[in-house]
């Protein structure tokens, strides 16, 4: 947020104590600082004629209209305001005649001209356009030069502007003002041995002095005495010195304006924290390149580079530490640049390369295996070891397409596939990914018609009694009845819904009925729901469940969530708080898969489990795999002593059942028992269970 003065407001990190500033913010703030120390008014407008930014001098030389200016405003509207309140005399009378001359003057920008104010003063006015558009100006106040024109010498000695005065036949400096020789160094005695070719150069004095006849303005270069040469704004004009033909010229130091206006124009195309070529930049160049290929056939690779990783190293090493290693990173891309190419950061952790195809040239995967390979290697910062990966997708011109945005997509869509295989991966553009990404599409739009037209069906599985065949809980489980597709597996459209944020709303959905079905069944009969690790990063789990258990009337302890360890692995507060929440509103907290993670006992003792479910893959093979029957026995007596209901998944077989009531497990599922099956054709009566004793424990 700007101040009304146009400057920003102190920053945090101008306070050593205080926490540091980006790259970028010091940049933004060391520019600033630097345009408020110029004594020449500066204004930056936007191509709108907007106000971006002004400095301390601009804002003090139209001090009756400063009130007027604000970040977005538009100049002509401040002028029209001031000419109502009567700053502009020279107005007075012809107001829209006025305005409109002064808004020409700023759209052709690069022709001076003078303003009058209200109070009598003279302001000197240039305006330069920029290559993006924007507008400089600069305001000089000129009213003691106005002034005081009867008195020269008064004038020209007292003026804060440096100025000299040569004959216009000989070039011989005939004065220099105070402001001259200080700014200068020259000594009133040197500047009496001296041309004004030894300031100017030959070209610059001859040409005013074939011009002298007129006023005369421009740009150059000066040599001050201790050899430094400084950029000038000049003005000159022909008169009559002392009796002879001269020349006045007035020199502006515009060195640092100049200075600012081109970091002004790098920033604008430039990465501030890796100095980089940004996206503006790149894509310039993209369609330059594009619009060569008719005389450079042999085309150029594009290259999309992802860190993999990098989000773990901010999160837990600091936004400073990834700045530091964002620019290590672009080091080593330029180490690799190719010759002619182009690299660029387009914005986070992702960079492009060019690599322009030649005689000498390296092929993409050459050079792809080579930044692979150079970005994995550790980087050290601040006495810490730091790794990370890094992806390729390439898209070739003109094979992969002739234009920046065919080309941008494509590589995009290899740097997808990429990161979907694993880290330090590369791959090219082949037309099957943009089947691939067609396909998705329509995936997902088909999924969100289904979510709407009744094609999402909820099924129930039922978790019974291994001693008495009583179903306990009935699982709820999403089917998906394509018209076309037909049944779609959940672990198809499950993952892909978690992908592309669809998530949140079936769940809700999926909730919602199975806590409706579950009121129809026996008083003594839970229900059993999933939850995605996504519903509790973008959604109010709490908040959903409770709006599920009040709008269905359903008791809380007839309600099972069943999460699994990709939740667990986030270990978030948050994460915690929600369960010990639902926890102590009588909602049962269940883990499901259990036995495949790595830390999975560990996680018993921080999060409120009410059941742990035995995962299928030990259950199939328990009557005749030792190893698993030793896990099974592990598990069932975890569960006893820790007070956990345990189930066990996947029971299929008599003899799966029977070995299982020998372990003491005192549930399972599976379709030994039922297969999924829609709410109208549940069956929750009692069955008898087959226990012939084989396999007692």
């Amino acid at each position: 947020m700007f101040k009304r003065d146009g400057r920003m407001p102190q920053a945090a990190g101008s306070d050593p104590s205080g926490p540091k500033l980006s790259a970028f913010d010091q940049t933004n703030a060391r520019l600033r600082a630097a345009m408020d120390e110029l004594p020449e008014g500066i204004v930056l407008l936007d191509p709108e004629g907007r106000y971006i930014h002004w400095n301390k001098s601009y804002a003090d030389i139209y001090r009756r209209s400063a009130d007027l200016f604000e970040v977005g405003t538009k100049m002509v509207d401040t002028l029209r305001i001031g000419i109502a309140r009567g700053d502009y005399p020279e107005a007075i009378g012809r107001e829209e005649e006025w305005l409109a001359d002064r808004m020409k003057r700023l759209a052709t920008a690069g022709e001076r001209h003078e303003q009058q104010l209200s109070d009598g003063r003279w302001i000197m006015i240039e305006e330069r356009r920029m290559a993006d558009g924007c507008t400089i100006g600069i305001r000089v106040d000129i009213s003691e030069m106005k002034a005081r024109e009867a008195s020269f010498r008064l004038l020209f000695e007292s003026n804060p502007v440096p100025m000299f005065v040569y004959d216009r036949e000989t070039l011989k400096l005939l004065a220099a003002n105070e402001t001259a020789r200080s700014h200068y160094g020259y000594s009133a005695a040197r500047i009496a041995t001296m041309s004004y070719p030894d300031i100017a150069g030959p070209h610059a004095a001859r040409k005013n002095l074939e011009l002298h006849a007129a006023d005369q303005s421009g740009a150059g270069k000066h040599l001050r005495a201790d050899g430094t040469i400084i950029d000038v704004a000049t003005f000159s004009r022909a008169f009559v010195h002392e009796g002879r033909p001269a020349v006045i010229v007035s020199a502006i130091d515009t060195t640092e304006r100049n200075r600012s206006e081109a970091q002004i124009a790098f920033l604008a195309r430039h990465d501030p924290l890796t100095n980089l070529p940004n996206r503006t930049f790149f894509r310039e160049r993209l369609e330059h390149l594009c619009a060569d290929l008719a005389l450079h056939p042999e085309g150029f690779d594009l290259m999309l580079v992802d860190l993999d990783g990098f989000k773990e190293i901010n999160d837990t090493l600091g936004h400073a530490m990834g700045d530091y290693l964002l620019q290590n990173v672009a080091s080593r891309l330029q180490e690799l640049a190719p010759m002619a190419g182009l690299v660029a950061r387009l914005g986070g952790d992702e960079f492009a390369i060019v690599n322009p195809r030649h005689a000498k040239s390296e092929s993409a995967a050459l050079l792809g295996h080579k930044i692979v390979t150079l970005l994995q290697e550790p980087y050290v910062i601040d006495g810490q070891q730091i790794r990370v990966g890094a992806s390729l997708g390439i898209a070739r011109a003109p094979t992969d397409g002739e234009s920046p945005d065919v080309l941008m997509r494509r590589a995009d869509l290899a740097l997808y596939e990429s990161k979907a295989q694993g880290s330090g991966k590369l791959t090219f553009f082949v037309p099957e990914l943009d089947a691939a990404l067609q396909a998705r599409r329509q995936l997902e739009a088909d999924l969100r018609d289904a979510i709407g037209n009744g094609e999402l069906q909820v099924n129930y599985q039922p978790i019974v009694d291994l001693k008495t065949g009583q179903p306990r809980v009935m699982e709820a489980l999403l089917r998906w009845n394509h018209p076309v597709r037909g049944n779609v597996p959940p672990s198809t459209f499950i993952p892909f819904a978690e992908e592309v944020g669809l998530i949140c709303e079936i769940g809700a959905y999926v909730l919602q009925q199975a806590c409706t079905d579950a009121m129809s069944w026996p008083a003594d009969v839970a229900v059993a729901v999933n939850l995605s690790p996504v519903q509790f990063r973008r959604a109010n789990v709490l908040a959903i469940v409770m709006s599920a258990l009040a709008s269905t009337g359903l008791p809380a302890a007839r309600l099972e969530v069943e999460i699994t360890e990709a939740l667990l692995m986030d270990r978030s507060d948050q994460t915690l708080a929600t369960l010990h929440a639902l926890r102590r509103l009588g909602v049962g907290i269940s883990m499901d898969d259990f036995g495949t993670g790595y830390s999975s006992l560990s996680y018993l003792r921080s999060f409120p489990f009410t059941k742990i479910k035995i995962d299928r893959s030990f259950v199939q093979s328990i009557s005749t795999n030792p190893e698993s029957q030793a896990i099974v026995q592990a598990i069932v007596g975890l569960g006893q002593s820790l007070g956990m209901a345990v189930t066990a998944e996947g029971i299929e077989t008599a003899d799966d059942l029977s070995y299982l009531q020998g372990t003491g497990c005192p549930q399972g599922q599976g379709y030994f028992f039922a297969r999924p099956a829609p709410a109208a054709a549940l069956d929750l009566g009692d069955h008898e269970l087959p226990n012939d004793g084989r396999f007692a424990a």
